[in-house]
């Protein structure tokens, strides 16, 4: 499909259009230009897309749209007519900013609800009636028992991140909600990645829906520089420090795979006269959306991060993403580093590797496909590697991979 199309060619009302045009937004991005058509023909969508590719506003626009020119059933009584469930309140909040961004001339009313704070001000927005409903699992069916919340007037139903839906343990509360909606409905299914769990549930509740795939799971967007760094496990710390100086990154998002291992490496930071939060599970609602906050606004110079953690953040201009710790799932450094370089800006990833990590490793130059470059010029170099261990990759320099995910338009 030809890339060229501006939102005007997608046949949006005017004051969509013009909200868009407030936020910058003229060309969109290829998932917005393939299933925006879709959604406004009312058919079933999954859409296969990481965060970072404008998946938001490919569901928010068709969604304001279609409400807004349909027939509201009940005018003097405000019911649920559109439903959006998502895994964490990072993201809950996010959506909520692009409903309120593209909606602002239209008149429909949405909110948004999670746990790890107090209902009233959730229950009091749903006592006054929305339109449009955006909600962590947990939180609605809580909110679902207490009879704030009545889903039989839905006629547009999303379910973003199934796969992380999945990760975090929340499918089983995905079922029970489900059940509760009108058989009648339209649904929209989104998810990076597509195991057999996830296959089995689009099956169950979407109606001969349009598959539309814009990036290979293995694609690693093409502005991002990769390095590796290999380092003795003990290093790693002293090594963050180094590059964190050496190249003077003003910025940096750190991978660990642990809620402890977060907290230490945020710790040494600390220590080290370097400013730094850990966001991870264990964490509350409020100190995870605060120290989001405090690193968007540069009061923190790096946050260290968990992979459910992380999922759903949206952060402008990010230079630097650093994976203390290579994940165990090739397909997550891949979402890792996506973080970076979106937009068409330029970014760069580095990846601390001991030996422990080695089959990782090689499991993620598998998926790829690429070599990732390792860089040799630093000053703790890993002791006795294994000469196996050097064969990938030419030393020293950065790359660029070959496989290009193209981000324009709004980036939720």
């Amino acid at each position: 499909m030809t890339q060229n199309k501006t939102f005007e060619d997608l046949h949006l009302i005017t004051p969509i259009l013009q909200a868009l045009k407030h936020q910058g937004y003229t060309v969109p991005t290829p998932i917005q230009e393939q299933a925006i058509p879709v959604l406004l023909d009312k058919k079933d969508i999954i859409g296969c897309a990481q965060t970072g590719t404008g998946k938001t506003a490919a569901f928010a626009i068709p969604i304001l749209q279609l409400l807004s020119t349909g027939h509201q059933r009940d005018p003097h009584r405000k019911k649920i007519r559109a439903l959006i469930l998502t895994p964490t309140r990072e993201l809950a909040i996010q959506i909520g900013e692009s409903f309120h961004d593209y909606g602002r001339h239209l008149g429909l009313t949405h909110t948004v609800i999670f746990g790890g704070v107090n209902q009233n001000r959730q229950t009091l927005a749903l006592r006054k009636g929305v339109d449009i409903l955006i909600a962590t699992p947990g939180r609605l069916l809580d909110l679902m028992g207490q009879r704030f919340v009545h889903l039989e007037e839905v006629e547009i139903f999303t379910l973003d991140e199934a796969d992380r839906m999945l990760d975090m343990g929340f499918i089983r509360d995905v079922k029970k909600i489900i059940a509760q909606l009108p058989t009648h409905r339209q649904t929209l299914f989104f998810s990076a990645t597509m195991p057999p769990a996830i296959v089995e549930l689009s099956k169950n509740i979407l109606r001969n829906p349009v598959r539309i795939e814009v990036t290979p799971p293995a694609s690693t967007a093409e502005t991002v520089i990769q390095h590796l760094y290999y380092v003795d496990r003990d290093n790693k710390k002293d090594l963050l420090l180094h590059v964190l100086e050496k190249h003077n990154i003003p910025s940096a998002l750190v991978f660990a795979r642990t809620k402890y291992g977060a907290d230490k490496v945020a710790r040494f930071l600390c220590q080290s006269g370097v400013p730094a939060e850990a966001i991870h599970g264990n964490k509350s609602q409020n100190a995870r959306q605060k120290a989001l906050q405090n690193f968007k606004e540069k009061r923190v110079r790096v946050l260290v991060a968990t992979d459910i953690a992380a999922r759903g953040i949206d952060i402008d201009e990010l230079s630097h993403v650093i994976n203390f710790e290579i994940p165990n799932e090739p397909e997550t450094y891949v979402h890792r580093i996506g973080r970076t370089g979106r937009a068409g800006a330029s970014g760069t990833a580095l990846s601390f590797c001991d030996a422990q990590e080695y089959e990782f490793l090689k499991d993620i130059h598998r998926l790829i496909p690429k070599q990732i470059p390792v860089e040799n010029n630093h000053p703790h170099p890993m002791q006795g590697i294994p000469r196996s261990m050097t064969q990938f990759g030419r030393r020293g320099g950065g790359g660029r991979s070959r496989y290009s995910s193209r981000r324009r338009g709004g980036r939720r």
